[in-house]
C-alpha cells in the first residue's frame, strides 16, 4: 500500500511510513493538544511535494490559521482554504446562520461548497478542522453517518487523503463524531496530562503501526513525535572483555573492571561520591582512546568539567578531541522517549564503549511517573544499549545517609550486572566513606568494604579494607 509523509518524521516512523494514500484519518484530543498543528504539518508536506491541498476550517479564520502555523515555522500559505464557519455579519447584522442550519437546503449548499472546492483544486490532501462542522447540517445521527460515509467514498475514489480533527472532552458521551471514529481508517490520540504530552495510534488500517504511548512535544518547529524504544535482537556478539576505570584500586575492587555490554549501578546517599566514581570511569575509558558519552541530569556540563578538573580527572581535552561527549539534560522539558532518542542518536554518532547516566532521580522526573514506569523505561534503554555492546553506568541516590535498605532507589537492581555501593559509616564518633561491590554478575570481585576518600587533584582514593567489618544495614561497625 502506498504511503505519504505526515510531515513529522517521528509520526511517519510510528505509522510505518506515513499515512496510507486515499484514506481518512481522525486526530482526537482536548483543546491545545496539537491537533491543528499535526494537520498543518500534513498539508505542508503535501505542498513541499508539489501537491494541491485544501484546508477546510470552521472555528478559526484563515488569517488566524496562517498566523498560528507561522508561529511554529509551518508555511501553508499556498494551500487552498474553504471557510465552513459563519461570517461576522451573522453576529453584527443578526442574520440566521443558514449555511449550517439543519435542513435539506442548507445541507445541499454545504455539500456544493465542498464539492466545488474539490473539483476546482483537485487536492491530494484535505484537512477538515474540525470534522464536527459536518454534523451541523444534519438533523440526526443517521443522516450524519450517511453523509460522512458518502464523502469518504467520494474522496477515496479520487485517491484523496483526508485528516479530520476532533476535540474531545472528559464529559463527552454519545456524540455523533463517534461515527467518524469507527468509519476512519486511522485513529490518532493526542493527550496532555500529568505525564506530559503523549501520542498514541489506536488503529491504522493497511499499514499497521507501533503500538503503545509515544512522546510528543510542541517546539519552535512545530510538533515533534518521539517513538517509544523497543529493544531489538542483539546486534553485536557477546564480548567478555573488561573495561578499566583507569583507577587500579577501583578496578581491583571490581575484579579487574566492568564487562563490556554490562549495566553498572553506582548507589549511595547524596554527596558521597557517586558522580565522582562515574566520572572516573568516563575519564578512564576515554583516556585510553575509547569513545564515551555522559548524560547529566543534576549539573551543567561546565560544572561537571570544572569539578572533574579539580579532582584530577580532566575531561576538557577529551571533549575537544572527540573522545567524550557530554550532554546536559533538563528533565522537565524532555519526554523519556525524547531522551532515549537523544541517547541513541549520540550513540550512532559517537560509537561509545561506555555511557554514563548521572542522576536516576532526574530521569524519573522526566518520566513524571512512579517507580514501575521508571524501571520499565530503564529496562528498555539499558537493554537497547547492552545489545549494542555498550556498557552503561547509572548513578542512583538512596535515601539513607548511613547504611542501606536497598541497593537501588527504585527496585531496579535486577537490571544491574554490577552494583557498586557507596555510603557513610560511623566510627569513633566520626564519619568515613565506604565503598564495596554488592553484585557482579560476571566474574569475581573483592567482597570487602574499603575506606575511600575524595581528594583534590587525585580524585577517588581507595584505601585498605576496614579492619572491623561494618554493619552496612545500619552504617556502623560491629563491636
Amino acid at each position: 500500500m502506498d504511503s505519504i509523509s505526515s510531515g513529522i518524521p517521528g509520526l511517519d516512523s510510528v505509522l510505518h511510513g506515513g499515512f496510507a494514500r486515499g484514506r481518512m484519518y481522525l486526530v482526537r484530543g482536548e483543546p491545545g493538544a496539537g491537533k491543528s498543528l499535526l494537520g498543518a504539518h500534513f498539508l505542508e508536506a503535501g505542498l513541499e511535494a508539489g501537491e494541491s491541498v485544501v484546508y477546510m476550517h470552521g472555528e478559526e479564520s484563515k488569517t488566524n490559521v496562517l498566523l498560528n502555523a507561522e508561529q511554529v515555522s509551518i508555511d501553508i500559505s499556498d494551500a487552498h482554504f474553504l471557510d465552513l464557519g459563519p461570517e461576522t455579519e451573522f453576529f453584527t447584522e443578526d442574520q440566521s446562520y443558514d449555511l449550517v442550519e439543519p435542513g435539506d437546503v442548507q445541507s445541499e449548499r454545504f455539500t456544493e461548497d465542498i464539492m466545488q472546492a474539490i473539483e476546482e483544486h483537485d487536492p491530494s490532501r484535505i484537512l477538515i478542522d474540525p470534522i464536527t462542522q459536518l454534523k451541523y447540517i444534519e438533523t440526526d445521527q443517521y443522516q450524519y453517518r450517511k453523509r460522512l460515509l458518502s464523502l469518504m467514498r467520494y474522496l477515496r475514489d479520487r485517491e484523496t487523503t483526508v485528516v479530520g480533527t476532533l476535540t474531545t472532552r472528559s464529559d463527552d458521551s454519545g456524540n455523533w463524531p463517534e461515527d467518524a471514529e469507527s468509519l476512519s481508517d486511522g485513529l490518532l490520540d493526542l493527550t496532555n496530562g500529568t505525564t506530559g504530552r503523549r501520542f498514541e495510534v489506536k488503529k491504522h488500517r493497511g499499514l499497521g503501526h507501533e503500538s503503545g504511548s509515544h512522546g510528543l512535544e510542541i517546539r519552535a518547529q512545530g510538533l515533534e513525535v518521539y517513538p517509544r524504544i523497543v529493544p531489538q535482537q542483539r546486534t553485536t556478539p557477546f564480548d567478555p572483555s573488561v573495561l578499566s576505570s583507569g583507577n587500579d584500586n577501583l578496578d581491583a575492587l571490581l575484579g579487574g573492571g566492568i564487562r563490556e555490554g554490562s549495566v553498572t549501578f553506582i548507589s549511595g546517599p547524596s554527596g558521597v561520591g557517586k558522580t565522582t566514581t562515574g566520572t572516573q570511569f568516563l575519564h578512564g575509558v576515554a583516556n585510553q582512546g575509547n569513545p564515551a558519552l555522559g548524560f547529566l541530569f543534576e549539573e551543567s556540563t561546565d560544572q561537571f568539567s570544572y569539578r572533574a578538573e579539580n579532582l584530577g580527572t580532566p575531561v576538557g581535552d577529551l571533549v575537544e578531541h572527540g573522545l567524550l561527549e557530554l550532554h546536559e539534560i533538563e528533565p522537565l522539558v524532555r519526554s523519556p522517549e525524547e531522551f532515549a532518542q537523544l541517547v541513541l542518536d549520540a550513540v550512532e554518532r559517537q560509537r561509545p564503549d561506555v555511557v554514563l547516566i548521572d542522576g536516576i532521580a532526574g530521569y524519573k522526573m522526566s518520566i513524571r511517573g512512579d517507580d514501575m514506569q521508571l524501571v520499565r523505561r530503564l529496562h528498555t534503554l539499558t537493554r537497547t544499549l547492552k545489545q549494542r555492546g555498550i556498557s552503561v553506568i547509572i548513578t542512583d541516590e538512596v535515601g539513607r545517609v548511613t547504611g542501606v535498605e536497598s541497593p537501588t532507589s527504585a527496585g531496579a537492581s535486577y537490571l544491574a550486572d554490577n552494583v557498586v555501593f557507596l555510603s557513610y559509616v560511623q566510627q569513633a564518633g566520626g564519619m568515613e566513606r565506604m565503598i564495596g561491590v554488592l553484585k557482579k554478575r560476571l566474574g569475581d570481585f573483592d567482597n570487602q568494604f574499603h575506606r575511600f576518600t575524595i581528594e583534590d587533584a587525585q580524585g577517588l582514593q581507595l584505601h585498605g579494607p576496614f579492619e572491623t567489618a561494618p554493619d552496612i544495614t545500619r552504617g556502623i561497625f560491629d563491636e
